[in-house]
């Protein structure tokens, strides 16, 4: 369920912070939505690494959500202070290379459809990062092509498979029930 959770917020921050790109929401405002799905991917986070049952995977999953706290953060600190990004855009670099072998990871272990649509989402992160190294870093002008990626993974990779997995319809909790009920 705190998959689905995040996957829910990161949709929303993603999906905006497309928009922001493109010139619809003003810079101070879109801080508001990265400090807040920052803050709560770190509370996430916190508990995967040393919450009550911890072990090597959640740590993992830890790890690697704290990859998008620290992007979401660093957007909301770079709206408040005069700063060109270019530090955001290497991180982005670092972020997208870390995750090529996760998403192959995910996609070569796939045994369902979750886990071939969640190896894909990590792909299509990956790309993402990527787009905004060449935005930030290397000061390509690809921002508002790089919105509309960023709003429709918004939809894609988040708000739809975290609704999906909190409704129970998909993924995990939705294999376990399938499996619990005699389906597999």
């Amino acid at each position: 369920m705190l998959l689905g959770l995040a996957l829910l917020y990161v949709g929303a921050v993603l999906f905006l912070n497309g928009l922001w790109l493109m010139g619809h929401i003003d810079d101070r405002e879109i801080a508001v939505i990265n400090i807040f799905v920052g803050g709560l991917t770190l509370l996430i986070s916190l508990f995967l690494a040393f919450g009550p049952g911890a072990d090597a995977g959640s740590i993992k999953a830890a790890g690697l959500t704290l990859l998008f706290t620290f992007t979401y953060l660093w957007v909301a600190y770079n709206r408040f202070h005069d700063v060109d990004g270019r530090g955001l855009g290497w991180f982005s670099l670092f972020v997208a290379i870390t995750v090529v072998p996760v998403a192959f990871d995910t996609l070569v272990g796939a045994t369902s459809t979750w886990d071939v649509w969640f190896g894909l989402c990590w792909a299509a992160w990956a790309v993402l990062w990527f787009m905004f190294f060449l935005l930030l870093a290397l000061g390509k002008p690809i921002a508002k092509v790089t919105g509309a990626v960023a709003s429709i993974q918004g939809v894609l990779t988040g708000w739809l498979p975290g609704y999906l997995l909190l409704d129970g319809v998909m993924g995990p909790a939705a294999k376990a029930a399938s499996t619990a009920a005699g389906g597999g």
